[in-house]
């Protein structure tokens, strides 16, 4: 159970920043005993694997921090994140059940089920995220961007090692993550119903010159 609760962490964390839970469970596993990869994930813990992700690390890090470009970085990570996220949980989740030990295995049978996990809570949390920031670059004239974005890339680092020190407590983080979502798409939606009320209002105020 700890082990899925791992996952699950990793998850919602690379919903947040895709490759800080990749380079995270490489590292740990290379250099800590708190991880120990299966041989089908080995790879994470790479030379190779690991300055590729930290490339794409920065590149994502300079990107998420800039008005507009970060909605952009957004929609591009729709697809990224949450794949990123099947891979960790399933890499997280390994030592607990055979089915994600190997990733060559993981189309067979039920096998794909702890990967869909991954991805839809990954999902989830980008959607928080990519629903929010349009609203906090608005509010603040694109200043709190850079400040947003500092506080999701510590939050993705201190999710990867909640999930590996206390997993326990990543069941409260998913009750959290999909009630943030909830109200963020609930307040994105009445924000667009409210538009067209606005305009009517205005126009019955101002009509235009005849």
């Amino acid at each position: 159970m700890l082990e899925l609760l791992t996952g699950s962490g990793m998850a919602m964390a690379a919903g947040l920043n895709a490759y800080v839970p990749l380079i995270g469970l490489g590292l740990l596993s290379r250099y800590t005993d708190l991880v120990a990869l299966p041989q089908g994930w080995q790879w994470l813990e790479s030379t190779p694997a690991l300055g590729i992700l930290a490339v794409l690390l920065l590149v994502e890090v300079v990107a998420d921090k800039v008005p507009v470009v970060d909605s952009v970085n957004d929609a591009l990570q729709t697809l990224v994140r949450p794949a990123a996220g099947g891979m960790v949980f399933a890499a997280g989740s390994a030592s607990e059940t055979a089915a994600v030990s190997d990733p060559a295995t993981l189309v067979q049978d039920w096998r794909w089920a702890p990967v869909l996990l991954g991805v839809l809570l990954a999902l989830a949390t980008h959607l928080t995220k990519a629903v929010a920031r349009p609203a906090v670059n608005t509010a603040t004239a694109g200043t709190g961007a850079p400040v947003v974005s500092t506080a999701e890339d510590v939050s993705s680092v201190a999710l990867v090692l909640v999930s590996v020190v206390l997993p326990a407590l990543v069941a409260l983080l998913v009750v959290v993550v999909l009630a943030l979502l909830v109200l963020a798409v609930r307040r994105r939606l009445a924000a667009r119903a409210d538009r067209p009320l606005r305009h009517a209002r205005s126009v019955t105020r101002h009509p235009p010159d005849a």
